[in-house]
């Protein structure tokens, strides 16, 4: 399943995006990570962890990408200013 995910050539960002965490238990390969393009990753203990902008539409992607590799969620976070 691909993931609806921002195109980022287009040189914005839609009013409704925010900056999200998203932690998946295990360290994920690169095959894996390649699913995720727009996100920033990295890797802590024995977590990933995703960080990335993405609008709601964006975001249930990412989410039902994670589903459907049949990964391991542990949290969704939505960032804010003081928590980046």
């Amino acid at each position: 399943m691909q993931a609806h995910l921002p195109r980022l050539d287009y040189g914005f960002v839609h009013p409704a995006s925010a900056r999200y965490m998203i932690r998946i238990n295990g360290h994920l390969g690169e095959t894996f990570l390649s699913a995720f393009p727009a996100m920033a990753w990295q890797r802590r203990s024995s977590e990933t962890v995703l960080t990335g902008v993405l609008d709601q539409p964006a975001l249930y992607g990412v989410l039902a990408e994670i589903e459907a590799l049949g990964l391991d969620l542990l949290e969704v976070r939505q960032l804010t200013p003081e928590t980046d």
